[in-house]
Order: structure tokens, then C-alpha cells, then sequence
């Protein structure tokens, strides 16, 4: 899952950083709302938590502007501002949720995930397809029961496959959604997780969770 933190404190900004980052996510950072609205426009995110007191262009105009311009991923406001009035201006502006300063690491993270779920269409955090459950709180994957041991990286390709169901998934966009944006787009290694995903979940081929579409990427089996 790859995130977009807009924070002008530079220690905050760290400190979110490094916490994401911890719990499995890709992050790019902006430290101001022109900066910002630049890489929403440019890149495609699972999640943006934007703070409202931003220089150049505020927060709330941030999000404004990127609703105009079609960018539809989930918005966290995640501010020192706590008056009803800001917060309602800030959902009425396009956010889908609104988290005051300070906070607690573990709501911030349950937040994140809530609002990923909610935007793939999955309300509750266990996702089922066939014999496989992926449980996205406990981060833990099961075939009829069985626990099933994954790397991080196996882990976030799984996951992210499963929370787009519907849509075919290049390397490239599986790439950017579960590395920093520096890392090497020609990789192969894509395909090495898939290939061990496929011999960990499904060892004598009975159900075919991971679908390759030849020149255009991945798919979980609509069958499932």
C-alpha cells in the first residue's frame, strides 16, 4: 500500500515516516500543499493524510483541488485544529476522515486501514476468496484453516491483489504500491513473490488464486 504524508513539521513528518514504514507501507513525503497536489496528481495512492496548516497552498485547497482534478484516493486530515466547524469543512472539501493532533499511533494505523477496506469495498478487515482468508489487522494469511507463512513483501503482493479483485495488476503498479518510488521498475522480483505465493497458497494448484494475464499483469481468480 503506498501513502502520500503531507506534514510541514519536519519531525512529525519523520516520525510518520518511520511508522508507516514500520507496518508495511510505501510512503512518499510532501511538506507543502503545492508539493503535495503535484504528487497527487502524478502518481496513483492507496491513502493521503494531509495536515490543514500547510504552506503555499492549505490543506483544505489541496484536497479541493484534487477532488477537481479526479484524484480519488482516501483523505485523512490529520491536524492540530479541532473545532467542529474545520471539520466539517474539511469532509465537505472531498476528506473521508478527520483525526486531531495528538493522537495515538494504533488509531492512526486502524484508521489507515478502515479507510483502505472501506475504499475497496471491504468493510470488514478479513477477506475471504475461496479456501484463502487474509486478515488484514492480524496480517495473516490461512487456506482451510492452515496458516500460511509469508514474507512482508509476499504478505503486501497478496494483500493488495485481494483488495483489488476486479482490476487486472500490472507489475509496475504492484511495484509502486509496495516499495519506495525509488526502487527499480524493471525489476523481476514481482514475479518472484507471485511464484512463491503461488507454491506457498496453493502447492498442487487446486484453486488457482493468482491469475497471470500475459503482457498485462495479475489478477486473483474471479472464480473464487
Amino acid at each position: 500500500m503506498r501513502i502520500l504524508i503531507v506534514e510541514d513539521d519536519s519531525r512529525l513528518l519523520t516520525q510518520l515516516d518511520i511508522l508507516l514504514q514500520k507496518n508495511g507501507y510505501s510512503v512518499d513525503l510532501a511538506d507543502d500543499g503545492a508539493k503535495a497536489l503535484f504528487l497527487l496528481q502524478e502518481h496513483t495512492y492507496d491513502l493521503a493524510i494531509i495536515d490543514i496548516g500547510l504552506p503555499v497552498i492549505d490543506g483544505f485547497e489541496v484536497i479541493q483541488k484534487a477532488r477537481k482534478n479526479d484524484v480519488s484516493c482516501p483523505i485523512l486530515i490529520l491536524t492540530a485544529r479541532d473545532r467542529w466547524q474545520e471539520k466539517v469543512e474539511g469532509l465537505d472539501a472531498g476528506a473521508d476522515d478527520y483525526l486531531t493532533k495528538p493522537f495515538h499511533n494504533e488509531e492512526l494505523l486502524a484508521r489507515i486501514n478502515a479507510l483502505i477496506r472501506r475504499a475497496a469495498g471491504k468493510a470488514h478487515p478479513t477477506i475471504e476468496k475461496g479456501p484463502l482468508t487474509l486478515d488484514t489487522l492480524s496480517e495473516e494469511v490461512t487456506v482451510n484453516g492452515q496458516y500460511i507463512e509469508l514474507t512482508a513483501y509476499e504478505y503486501k503482493v497478496l494483500e493488495y491483489l485481494l483488495l483489488n479483485p476486479q482490476k487486472v495488476i500490472s507489475k509496475t503498479e504492484l511495484t509502486e504500491h509496495i516499495y519506495d518510488q525509488d526502487f527499480d521498475l524493471d525489476s523481476n522480483v514481482i514475479e518472484v513473490f507471485v511464484g512463491r505465493l503461488r507454491k506457498k497458497i496453493d502447492p498442487d494448484g487446486s484453486f488457482n488464486p493468482i491469475e497471470t494475464l500475459r503482457g498485462r499483469g495479475y489478477r486473483i481468480n474471479r472464480e473464487l
